[in-house]
């Protein structure tokens, strides 16, 4: 594998990108370790934060990885032990993070590792509420609600499409009434995200094309969302070049690892812009796909983001924002990474019919991203977007 010294400065070269962004000046957290085969420094980032006895949270596929023992081994090298939890699972509810706490308790851990995709970091966060401060879920739900101190983090993805690495919220679903729970707080932010491309070259292709998709979706809403400001923008637009310009060439050579950094500096970019922001309707209306059709998410978002992009650029000032991201056709140009990736699909591909739609809208409009998005909507706006995406 290629060791090519791949620097967040090489990779922003010549884009604009303003130097707070390039140095992470505005994540919840504390900073960011970017480069390839950083892993290995996982230990001594370890004992920086003082740790002892160690969990490290991740799920069955990628435990299967040499990842989740080299992390192991670095941390055991540095004077650590350490416990495995690997039963993650997609879309993460309150019973993943109980068994995530009950591993966290019996090995009397100090500090708590996220390795893995979005669900592995929600599960981290999510477990480290209940394990410091006790209760249930549902009483963090919303934004810094943690009374007591909570243990650190190093958050280290694998994929390139949550952002979570860089963001204070916790996304858990609840196991009986199935609603998702935005759970943030300063406290639950990692201390360290080491991001490491080399991890990103074992996804399958399924997972590279979503996960790119997912954030190219982030990029996109938090840059013309009812909360992006000056600074979040920034972070938007940095994301946005670098996943525009990563992800084509990702799919077509996936061992190409100055294209999986990109990608996964895209990613942690975009995910600060939600920390900073918020999202929009192509999310919001993704959620409810995923519940009532087992849709991935990425597919879900991917397949509205066009009819979302159409939808709000009706209006003059969102128009302008996608035209300064973009040059072009932003819907084509859309189209043509969702072709690439093999996820150019209508809903009714995707086995939704038309008589669904207007329960999806009605769902979809009491999503909490929905009150963010630019331009004012209705379960009846949206549900036109539906159609059109039928």
């Amino acid at each position: 594998m290629s060791t090519k010294p791949l620097s967040i400065e090489v990779l922003c070269a010549g884009m604009g990108i303003p130097e707070r962004v390039r140095r992470f000046e505005d994540i919840p957290g504390g900073r960011v370790v970017f480069g390839s085969g950083k892993l290995s420094t996982i230990g001594v980032e370890a004992a920086a934060l003082n740790a002892s006895r160690v969990l490290i949270v991740t799920d069955p596929g990628i435990a299967k990885t040499p990842a989740v023992e080299r992390a192991a081994a670095a941390l055991r090298d540095s004077g650590m032990s350490v416990v495995i939890f690997d039963q993650v699972r997609e879309n993460p509810t309150t019973t993943d993070v109980a068994r995530c706490v009950v591993a966290a308790q019996e090995g009397a851990v100090d500090l708590i590792v996220g390795l893995g995709g979005g669900s592995s970091m929600d599960t981290a966060k999510g477990a480290n509420f209940i394990l410091t401060n006790g209760g249930e879920m549902k009483d963090y739900w919303g934004v810094n609600k943690a009374v007591h101190p909570m243990l650190p983090m190093i958050a280290v993805p694998t994929t390139s499409g949550t952002g979570s690495e860089c963001q204070s919220f916790a996304l858990i679903a609840d196991a009986e009434t199935h609603a998702k729970m935005a759970c943030g707080d300063i406290k639950a932010a990692a201390a360290v995200a080491i991001l490491d491309p080399e991890l990103t070259i074992t996804m399958p292709r399924a997972v590279t094309a979503h996960t790119g998709i997912d954030a190219i979706a982030h990029a996109l809403e938090t840059a013309v969302c009812r909360k992006a400001d000056e600074v979040s923008f920034a972070y938007s637009k940095a994301a946005w070049l670098l996943l525009d310009s990563g992800l084509e060439q990702v799919i077509e050579e996936p061992g190409n690892l100055e294209a999986r950094a990109r990608m996964q500096l895209g990613a942690a970019f975009a995910g600060t812009a939600i920390e900073n922001s918020m999202l929009g309707i192509a999310h919001s209306c993704a959620n409810p796909l995923t519940a009532h059709y087992g849709i991935v998410h990425g597919q879900a978002v991917g397949t509205m983001l066009p009819h979302v992009i159409a939808f709000n650029r009706r209006d003059e000032k969102v128009a302008s924002i996608y035209d300064s991201l973009y040059s072009g056709d932003l819907v084509e140009r859309i189209r043509r990474h969702l072709e690439v990736a093999s996820m150019e699909q209508s809903l009714s591909s995707l086995g939704v019919e038309a008589h669904g739609l207007a329960q999806l809208a009605g769902e979809a409009s009491l999503q909490w991203t929905a009150q963010f998005n630019p331009v004012d909507i209705n379960a009846s706006a949206l549900l036109t977007v539906y159609e059109g995406a039928l």
